[in-house]
């Protein structure tokens, strides 16, 4: 159905393809997931198939690619679309029309179905996807995840050949991710739909895929094998599989059924040995603010200093435990470049307990180093007093969108907010903020109101990294928005590029934020928002396009600012790095708090929010492959 040829990808001003040697095809009627770390390309593969590349985006592009037998170097994207469906990383980006309904039929009357067609596939669209509720209202108004469904639903109605998905789970809930792993397998197993998906949260899509399309690193050739083969050998893993390589697990589990399967002796050993798994320690009591905390009306402390000893620097790359099977290496050999890639990178799911203080034992990392840096004469950061709110309502026209919310933060805590979308978690983040002010109920943060504050006295006590990264970004190079976040924060010259620099290594100064993935622009942004060194960080979707080490490096940074004394409260919907950073979980659902307690409490106790080794090693409260792991280094 998908066949490359020999294909390379090199884009205007590059000095490096940004995709090449790939020459494999991709059968029809299956899932193909596609995976790799950050920045390998997965993004202009999918632009290949589907022609955008290089018709939209420009560059180059070498060898040949034919979809149904038409080549994408002579047939656009309009003679692409009734064989090709596609739905990148920003839905935003995809919508034509303003109604959801409108825009589930735009497609078909764009390629002229008759209007009793398109009724009825607008209908059963609705209902696969549950949106039947949202159907007259404006795409604007919805909720990120909710967006992110309606803009697979419009691809869907025309019953393309082919699905071209670019993380389309990144914004879901887990029961909407489900949802539409579901609808993807039934494309797949009843109409024969090819679908090739790149997706960075493994945990939930592995298990799905029928085969597995590697990119190790950059200028590496693609491997293509079955998903155990290709998992034995990927430098990006979920939890299961690192589990699976801790445990020494063969075949390595997929799901988190055939780890329960073979986790028996694994739990064993740990009840054996008397270990239980560690709870993670809560932020500081309100009764015992941490350093540098102000009362309302005092002046603020020096920063405080991150406690000697912490290293947030991560760890070392490791060669994964279990080597790919004989057959696989048989048939699929690892090329040389392939072979010096494959080390894992630091995994995500393997560094630290959850919610728990970094290890010690070493001298302070680059990104702790950073975050202390100050101007002369500043003090580095402005941390005030923890966030309230007391029976805190929002109405937005007829809808009550929170109702009754009492919450407080306290420094040095970091809280993730859960629950479904449309649950109210981005409104709430709102009238932290002070763009949204409350119908009734106060919101308080470092002793100010939000919203009857001027931005200018607020950017340090409160920042806001949006779920569009892109509404924060203006300037047309990395460089000038780096210049005036300085600028505006009055940080020392240089501050903001040294956290870039951190987060993103090896972006270039002269880049557009637009021609930046995803999740590099949501690095950049997060850069920009701590320039400011606000005492209260707020994160909508913080991981939405983050591969595992990129995912580590985000912990990395706001473990510092926490053990610093800031609150961070993020809202989102990956489990596992709640489970991986949070003192505290609040769950919410239809505008109101239905759960708030110690993240192991919470999450363990919650099928849906519940992390891969929580409920693999269920009834025991272990949340992380981190935790296992000091757990039997400590029987040896």
């Amino acid at each position: 159905m998908i066949r490359f040829e020999q294909v390379s990808v090199t884009y205007e001003g590059a000095s490096t393809a940004s995709l090449q040697g790939v020459d494999l095809e991709i059968p029809e009627g299956e899932l193909t997931l596609l995976v790799g770390p950050s920045g390998v390309g997965k993004s202009t593969l999918l632009g290949a198939v589907s022609g955008l590349v290089p018709h939209f985006t420009g560059g180059t592009l070498r060898g040949r690619v034919t979809v149904a037998g038409r080549d994408t170097r002579t047939h656009k994207p309009r003679e692409l679309a009734d064989v090709v469906g596609t739905v990148g990383q920003d839905p935003l980006a995809h919508f034509v029309t303003n109604v959801v309904e409108d825009e589930l039929a735009y497609g078909m009357e764009s390629l002229g179905l008759a209007p009793a067609v398109m009724r009825r596939r607008v209908e059963e669209t609705l209902d696969l996807l549950g949106l039947n509720e949202l159907r007259d209202r404006p795409i604007a108004t919805l909720s990120g995840g909710q967006q992110q469904r309606v803009a697979i639903g419009s691809v869907l109605t025309p019953h393309p050949r082919v699905l071209v998905l670019d993380e389309p789970t990144s914004a879901l809930d887990p029961a909407a991710a489900e949802e539409v792993l579901a609808v993807l397998q039934r494309l797949v197993h009843d109409l024969g739909t090819t679908v090739l998906m790149a997706e960075h949260r493994l945990e939930r899509v592995v298990q799905y895929a029928d085969r597995v399309l590697l990119l190790p690193s950059p200028g590496a050739a693609p491997v293509l094998g079955t998903p155990s083969d290709i998992m034995a050998i990927s430098p990006v893993h979920p939890p299961v599989v690192s589990l699976g390589r801790l445990a020494g697990w063969t075949p390595l589990p997929l799901s988190v059924r055939d780890a329960r399967r073979l986790s028996t002796p694994l739990r064993a050993r740990l009840s054996r040995a008397g270990a239980s798994a560690p709870v993670p320690e809560p932020g500081p009591p309100l009764s015992e603010p941490a350093r540098g905390v102000v009362s309302q009306g005092s002046a603020p402390d020096p920063a405080p200093q991150t406690p000697e000893g912490l290293d947030f620097r991560p760890a070392a790359p490791q060669r994964p435990s279990n080597p790919a099977p004989p057959a696989f290496e048989a048939t699929h050999p690892a090329p040389p470049a392939l072979e010096a890639t494959l080390p894992a990178p630091p995994a995500f799911e393997a560094r630290g307990s959850g919610g728990g203080a970094p290890s010690s034992g070493a001298a302070p990392g680059l990104l702790t180093r950073l975050l202390r840096r100050t101007r002369p004469g500043r003090t580095s950061a402005s941390p005030a007093g923890p966030a309230h709110v007391r029976d805190l309502g929002l109405r937005r026209g007829p809808a009550q969108i929170l109702h009754g919310i009492d919450l407080t933060v306290a420094p040095g805590e970091i809280v993730a907010l859960m629950g479904r979308n449309g649950a109210g978690k981005s409104t709430l983040l709102a009238t932290l903020v002070g763009t949204l002010a409350p119908t009734t109920g106060q919101v308080s943060v470092g002793g100010r109101t939000p919203h009857r504050t001027a931005p200018a006295e607020m950017v340090r006590r409160v920042g806001l990294v949006p779920q569009e990264p892109r509404d924060l970004l203006y300037a047309d190079t990395v460089a000038a928005e780096c210049a005036a976040a300085d600028s505006d924060a009055g940080a020392a010259p240089g501050t903001c590029r040294d956290l870039v620099r951190a987060l993103l290594p090896d972006v270039p100064d002269a880049i557009h934020p637009r021609d930046l993935s995803e999740g590099q622009r949501l690095a950049l942004a997060l850069a920009l928002v701590l320039t400011g060194r606000p005492a209260l960080l707020l994160l909508d979707e913080p991981t939405r396009g983050l591969d595992y080490a990129a995912k580590a490096r985000l912990v990395e940074i706001l473990r510092a600012l926490a053990a610093q004394g800031h609150a961070i409260v993020l809202a989102t919907h990956d489990v596992e790095l709640a489970a991986e950073l949070a003192h505290r979980v609040v769950i919410l659902a239809g505008g109101e708090i239905v759960a708030d307690g110690p993240t192991a409490e919470v999450v363990v106790s919650s099928p849906a929010y519940a992390p891969q080794v929580a409920k693999i090693l269920a009834p025991g409260h272990w949340l992380t492959v981190a935790q296992v792991a000091e757990a039997l280094a400590g029987t040896r």
